[in-house]
């Protein structure tokens, strides 16, 4: 029991001892993450169940944010939806992550006019805006694939992999010069070995803020493509396809757009205030290149 109780004093004491901002990160970003899992469960209605209210019917005790015009209960509805949401964002940073760590470590580590032409390619792709490369992966793809789940979250990941694999580089060219990766290139290592074993393990903590960053902005990116219609298709309750499917009707009942613009307008500042005390965090017990 007294280990138990000092383990905890502990916990509480690393807890005060965060910024302010992790700590009011965390906090929004935990119950969004509860609402997401166990929201499916005890929403009042299903996500496309229609006959909840009238339609148009306004706020009430009932309906805290409204009947949209195909009566459906948009409460409901926004909670059915941040599962989507968040698995969307952190399944496409993910692989965004994996795959700008391991072109950045790798044009990094093997320099010369590999890194070169890497860097022409990784410029090309970031010069052009997230919204506009997206919408062109989407249309390469072509317009009857938008809205499979899979490709919303490819185009995510290649709109963040170039600007992850920037970081990664940098990082790598700092560690490349370290003794210990002198001495792995001496024991003959391979140039994967060297990265996965010596590169990526001290990159690790830039890479990890840099998933955080990177993941506050997602559900922007694919809300703004649910928006504009080339998203998660109806009746799928993804925020952003929400805001556009009810954005007719702020005159009428702005209510309806009410829930699914706080619910993504709350995700996006957890996540941002969050990653900004966690960069802080790590500033203090990571160094490039360090232990």
């Amino acid at each position: 029991m007294t280990e138990s109780n000092s383990t905890l004093r502990r916990s509480r004491s690393i807890w005060r001892q965060m910024p302010l901002s992790f700590r009011i990160g965390a906090v929004i970003l935990a119950l969004h993450l509860i609402i997401a899992i166990t929201g499916p469960f005890w929403a009042p209605y299903g996500y496309s169940q229609m006959g909840a209210g009238p339609p148009l019917s306004g706020m009430s005790w009932l309906h805290p944010f409204g009947i949209d015009q195909l009566g459906r209960d948009v409460f409901s509805r926004v909670v059915h939806g941040g599962h989507i949401v968040i698995a969307l964002s952190l399944a496409g940073t993910l692989l965004g992550l994996i795959a700008g760590a391991i072109i950045g470590l790798f044009s990094g580590y093997v320099g010369g006019w590999i890194d070169m032409a890497i860097q022409r390619v990784l410029e090309a792709l970031i010069s052009i805006p997230f919204l506009v490369l997206a919408l062109i992966a989407i249309s390469a793809a072509g317009l009857e694939a938008s809205g499979d789940p899979v490709l919303v979250v490819l185009v995510v990941a290649l709109v963040y992999a170039p600007r992850i694999a920037r970081i990664a580089r940098a990082a790598a060219i700092d560690i490349a010069t370290r003794d210990f990766v002198t001495v792995a290139r001496l024991r003959g290592e391979s140039a994967w070995s060297v990265m996965m074993r010596e590169l990526l393990p001290n990159a690790s903590g830039v890479l990890l803020v840099e998933f955080a960053l990177r993941a506050g902005y997602a559900p922007v990116l694919i809300g703004s493509l649910g928006f504009l219609g080339f998203g998660m298709k109806p009746p799928t309750p993804e925020w952003g396809l929400m805001i556009s499917e009810n954005r007719a009707l702020l005159i009428v009942s702005p209510v309806t757009v009410l829930g699914p613009g706080l619910a993504l307008a709350s995700l996006v500042v957890g996540l941002n205030l969050f990653t900004e005390g966690l960069a802080r965090v790590l500033g203090r017990t990571v160094r490039l290149g360090g232990q």
